[in-house]
Formats: structure tokens, C-alpha cells, sequence
């Protein structure tokens, strides 16, 4: 049975979100990443969230790479934490790593880590939009859509009553 286009996918456990995307950015496109982690971050991510507010993609030398992302130190770590804001290696199909690379050497475009979480079979995936930088202009106008929207649930809700 084929999956239904832009529906959540069913099994997954989110650890965190980059809410900040969709204000700075338009996402054109997204991708499913996997993590290069060592054993004691994925325990420490389960111990306790991580953060991707400040992070970014960048591909060097054909790999994907994500920095700023911060993983606390697990708390029975000892020896074998690693740091927690160094830079971490995406999983990528190479194909996929070229046309992200044709497509970020356009102006105004970023890669950006959207989401952070728990798969079916309990691996840790990355989910990067292609994104392109909003003007000032166009947060405002984020903003009034999201104010008039509010509006008519309010009315709505009243006249429901």
C-alpha cells in the first residue's frame, strides 16, 4: 500500500525540532539523513534532549556535515563522551550529496536540520530542508497570515458556542 504524500510518518519518537526554520526560511525540499554518533551521544540523547536550534549543513569534499548541534555529555559517560558541539558526519546517498551541492551554490540557499529523531528501528535520523532565506517583508507577512488565521479560529469558536 503506497504512503500517503506529506503525512507523519507512523513510528518515530522526535527528540527535537527546529521551529525557527520555517520563520527564517521557505523549505523547498526535504531529506531523511541518518547520523554518524557514537554510542554514548545516542544515550545521551535518549537520556535527555540535544539541540538543533543554531545548527547547519555544509558539504565538504562530496560528505555532509552538521555543526552546531549540541549533545549534552552523558552522565555515565566517563572517558568515552566525545564533545558535545563537535561536528557530525550526514548519511547520504553520494547522488543526493551532488544535487544538494549543484542546488547550494545558488544564492540565498541554505541546508537546514528541521528535525532530530527516533526512527522505526530506533535510529537516530536528521530531516535537512532546502531552504531559502525570507526577507523582512516576508516574516511580516508570515506573521499577519498566522494573527488572521488566529482571528477566525477565535470567531469561529465563539460562534460555535
Amino acid at each position: 500500500m503506497p504512503k500517503a504524500a506529506g503525512k507523519e510518518k507512523p513510528n518515530i519518537h522526535v527528540i527535537a525540532k527546529n521551529r525557527s526554520a520555517s520563520f527564517e526560511y521557505f523549505i523547498d525540499e526535504t531529506f531523511e539523513a541518518g547520523l554518524v554518533l557514537t554510542g554514548t551521544e545516542v544515550k545521551s540523547i535518549r537520556e535527555r534532549a540535544c539541540q538543533i536550534t543554531d545548527a547547519f549543513c555544509l558539504i565538504r569534499d562530496r560528505e555532509a556535515w552538521l555543526h552546531g548541534v549540541h549533545i549534552p555529555p552523558y552522565s555515565h559517560g566517563t572517558v568515552w563522551n566525545v564533545d558535545p558541539d563537535r561536528k557530525r558526519k550526514l548519511l547520504l546517498h553520494k547522488r543526493q550529496i551532488d544535487y544538494l551541492d549543484r542546488k547550494l551554490r545558488l544564492k540565498g540557499v541554505a541546508l537546514v536540520p528541521l528535525q532530530l529523531y527516533f526512527d522505526e528501528h530506533n535510529r537516530v535520523k536528521l530531516t535537512i530542508g532546502l531552504g531559502r532565506g525570507k526577507k523582512l517583508y516576508d516574516k511580516r507577512d508570515d506573521m499577519a497570515k498566522r494573527d488572521v488565521n488566529r482571528e477566525i479560529q477565535r470567531a469561529l469558536k465563539e460562534r460555535s458556542r
